[in-house]
Parts: C-alpha cells; structure tokens; sequence
C-alpha cells in the first residue's frame, strides 16, 4: 500500500515547524484515553527495556511505577519534550521533511506513538524506520482517538471514518514486510459526538494498533 499524493495534504500545508513553534501544554485526549493508554504499556512494555517515544510532547503516559533503561524522545517543540521528565534523551526533527531517524539499527524494545500518526506524510517511510531500529521481537503501539488538529491531519485521514482509520494504520505496519499481522484494540464511546467534542468525561474513544517486528 502506497497513498496518492493528494491523500498526503494538508489543509495547512506551510511548514509543520511553524505550528509547533509554541509549547502548548495541555493535553488532547480525555483522562479516560490516557488512563487505557497507560494501562496498555503496562500490560506490554517491559521494565528495563528501550524505548523510543515518537513525536511525543510535555507529557509521558507511561506508567509511574515502572523504570526503563532508557526513554528516547522525539518532537517538533523543544520546550515540550524538555518538560518531559521521563525522557532520558529526546531530539527535535520534522518527519515530513527527513524520515530518517538518528537512532542505530535494531536498538530499542518499543517504539511507542500517541495521537500523533494522523499528521505523518510519509508513513511508509516512517514505519520502515520504526521497524529498522526495533530488535527482534520489539513491539510498535501507535494509539490514536478522533481528536486531531484538522488543518495539519493528512487528507486520508481527515477523510476516514473511525473504523477506516485502523485499517489505515494497519496497512501503514503492512507497507513494510517484516511486521506481524496487526493487533487491534477498540473502545468506542458510548456518548454522542457533541458530548465528546465537549470534552465530556469517557468521551474520547480508544484505539490502538499493534505489530512486532518478526
């Protein structure tokens, strides 16, 4: 699977730097959403291990109690990843302009992504790295809600139903061989779409979509 160029766009199309150039330091997804989130790499990751947080921000949504050998992050504001306090390491880089990431081959346990794989261009690219710089048997979670910043989330996406948007990342772990068959976790809301875009408590539905390198 390769998108088209057009499913690429942005209705925001001037530099992703610019928009990020300014910490914001709230969170974008519900308590709920996190507290799942948290729940999840508690039950997946594994202490003492590497991991590469992709895109994150101000916050980590890993679970307090748990110690890893190493925490890398990765952002488009320094401010934010600086704030960070369980980052060990974090540099700053735009995937839509350099895909490449500065990290060694086969290197890290887990590569972790939260409510970020909406505004990436280039997803085959990107999940190609993630794949080269997981070790065997290392684990990719991306996890994702129906929250974004329209302007700046690619056409696909923006375009997608809910459902859509899990076999959008599915196909993105597809694109590179050498990924096992996705696994996916759902937890839809139950309340109505003007309630969740009220930010009402367990508004935020849950999805995560799963693959370890081979």
């Amino acid at each position: 699977m390769q998108l088209k160029p057009n499913q690429r766009l942005k209705l925001d199309d001037t530099d992703d730097k610019l928009f990020y150039a300014y910490p914001r330091f709230v969170t974008h997804v519900d308590e709920g959403f996190i507290q799942q989130l948290t729940n999840l790499y508690r039950d997946r990751l594994k202490p003492d291990t590497r991991i590469f947080d992709m895109m994150s921000s101000w916050v980590s949504h890993l679970p307090e109690e748990m110690q890893f050998s190493h925490i890398e992050g990765h952002g488009l504001n320094e401010e934010e990843l600086a704030r960070n306090s369980r980052l060990n390491h974090y540099f700053v880089q735009n995937l839509n302009e350099n895909p490449q990431f500065p990290l060694p081959n086969e290197d890290f346990d887990a590569v972790l992504n939260c409510v970020s794989v909406q505004y990436v261009q280039y997803p085959e690219a990107v999940f190609s790295e993630i794949h080269r710089i997981l070790k065997p048997g290392g684990l990719a979670i991306i996890s994702f809600s129906n929250r974004m910043f329209f302007q700046k989330a690619i056409q696909a996406w923006r375009e997608a139903s809910e459902s859509d948007r899990v076999e959008l990342v599915k196909s993105y772990f597809a694109s590179v061989p050498g990924f096992t068959t996705p696994e996916v976790i759902t937890h839809k809301s139950i309340l109505p779409n003007f309630l969740q875009w009220l930010g009402a408590p367990g508004g935020d539905p849950f999805y995560a979509v799963m693959a370890y390198r081979s």
